[in-house]
């Protein structure tokens, strides 16, 4: 494959989204190298050269050699992290540490490479308040959002306003007895908070009085909007009880998604929307690394392929 331009997928190994985007590039006869980052180094190796010429190398999976100056474009989704478990403590933490500014300074380093996105522009992104404050920037109508440990302010907040929700700042792993459980976005009242606030940082945001949700997938130029309506606060938690329909944006969001998206410079975002009882859309958030494929079979909107041409870079 050295010869070839190949996609980079950069996943773990259990990603529905991935395996529907690496079949369709297969069937064009795009070559595809996929790996995850927490291969290395047991299946996964590297060698790369900086020099006046730029950067040159190889990289090797069991079953693919990729030349690192001839990559198409990379898919960075979801990889699950360097681990060094057979080594001790301190030694795995300065070797993780090691492959993350090596392995991953050279991965994000591609000469020519179209990135879906860039991995540094995704945790800029991920930033809750950054995002925040880049949507109102970019024009979107935002919810009153405090980001506070501190209880009185907490209270004064909540009380100033008819519905105030409470929800994680990020979403890292959480299981319970062994499952992986998602932390639900909840309703919470001024009597609720207690001193226990003070142990870290909360995000606190004005409820909006909603008649459904949108989720907004945009991949490249291509921008799908579908309405989700359920009786549900957070619509995260029982997909059984959605139903989704395909809608038109209202006037200025299209151009708001693209001045979000280029503010951290992005050329994916599965956005999150509240439609009020007067039809206004309220920006919640923006995943740069979010899932999308599951509402394709659901509307027929053909998101794959539209993934596709963009790793493809076969853009209009």
């Amino acid at each position: 494959m050295t010869g070839t331009r190949p996609v980079l997928v950069v996943t773990n190994l259990d990603d529905p989204t991935t395996d529907l985007v690496v079949d369709e590039l297969h069937d064009r006869g795009v070559p595809v190298v996929r790996f995850d980052s927490g291969d290395f180094p047991t299946t996964l190796s590297f060698e790369a050269t900086i020099t006046i010429d730029g950067v040159n190398g190889t990289l090797r999976t069991p079953t693919r050699t990729a030349d690192l100056s001839r990559i198409r474009s990379m898919y960075y989704r979801r990889p699950s992290g360097f681990s060094f478990s057979h080594l001790d403590g301190q030694t795995a933490r300065f070797a993780v540490t090691q492959a993350r500014y090596g392995l991953g300074g050279v991965l994000a380093s591609l000469p020519g490479c179209l990135y879906v996105n860039h991995p540094h522009r995704i945790g800029d992104a991920e930033f809750k308040p950054s995002g925040l404050a880049a949507a109102v920037d970019a024009g979107f109508l935002v919810p009153d959002t405090l980001f506070t440990s501190d209880p009185g302010a907490a209270r004064a907040f909540i009380k100033r306003r008819a519905s105030v929700i409470c929800k994680p700042l990020s979403t890292p792993l959480y299981r319970i007895d062994g499952v992986s459980c998602t932390v639900e976005v909840l309703e919470v009242s001024a009597e609720e908070i207690d001193e226990s606030v003070a142990g870290t940082v909360h995000l606190f945001q004005e409820r909006i009085d909603k008649s459904a949700d949108v989720r907004v997938t945009v991949i490249g130029d291509k921008v799908f909007c579908v309405r989700i309506d359920s009786d549900l606060l957070d619509w995260r938690t029982d997909y059984s009880r959605l139903t989704y329909t395909v809608v038109d944006p209202p006037p200025g969001i299209t151009e708001a998604l693209h001045a979000y998206l280029a503010h951290f410079r992005l050329v994916f975002g599965a956005f999150d929307f509240a439609i009020d009882r007067h039809g206004q859309w309220w920006f919640l958030e923006c995943n740069s690394s979010g899932q999308w494929a599951w509402m394709e079979p659901e509307t027929g909107l053909p998101m794959v392929a539209a993934m596709a041409d963009l790793l493809e870079r076969k853009m209009t």
